[in-house]
């Protein structure tokens, strides 16, 4: 009769764990995204149209591919610091890049502008160990601008 009180209370004790919650799969909602994410993003969509605009129009390949490589090492940093995969060689720009070489330039210094300006704005916002990081690839975006004129 002991063994099957105890039996019993066992049981009356294990109804109540298997509802609170200790084996749940359930982890909560995913953490939120990193805030350099989108930098990342942008760094290798911008090495992407760089790489299809020298390609469009070979005479702009000697000064298109620096700036396509330092985007591309941007986006790698970015990739470790956040703690992402490292990005692969860039992808295929989503538009057909524009015919001719003005109009190319034109594209990228837009694309560029936009892109300078998110660095800013994420280095105003950035902690104080990335705002190096962050500032640095600002003021690369600052200097391919000039180099696009």
């Amino acid at each position: 009769m002991l063994r099957a009180g105890g039996l019993v209370a066992l049981g009356g004790v294990a109804v109540p764990l298997a509802g609170c919650g200790l084996f749940d799969r359930d982890e909560g909602p995913p953490p939120a995204a990193d805030p350099l994410h989108p930098l990342l993003d942008e760094a290798l969509a911008l090495a992407a149209s760089y790489r299809e605009a020298a390609g469009a129009v070979p005479e702009l390949a000697d000064r298109l591919t620096p700036i396509a490589e330092t985007h591309e090492s941007h986006a790698a940093e970015l990739a470790r610091v956040i703690g992402a995969t490292p990005p692969s060689p860039a992808p295929s720009a989503t538009g057909t890049p524009p015919a001719g070489a003005d109009a190319a330039l034109a594209a990228l210094r837009q694309a560029e502008q936009a892109a300078r300006n998110a660095a800013v704005t994420a280095c105003a916002a950035a902690p104080a160990e990335r705002a190096a990081l962050v500032g640095s690839i600002a003021a690369a975006r600052a200097t391919h601008l000039e180099a696009l004129k």
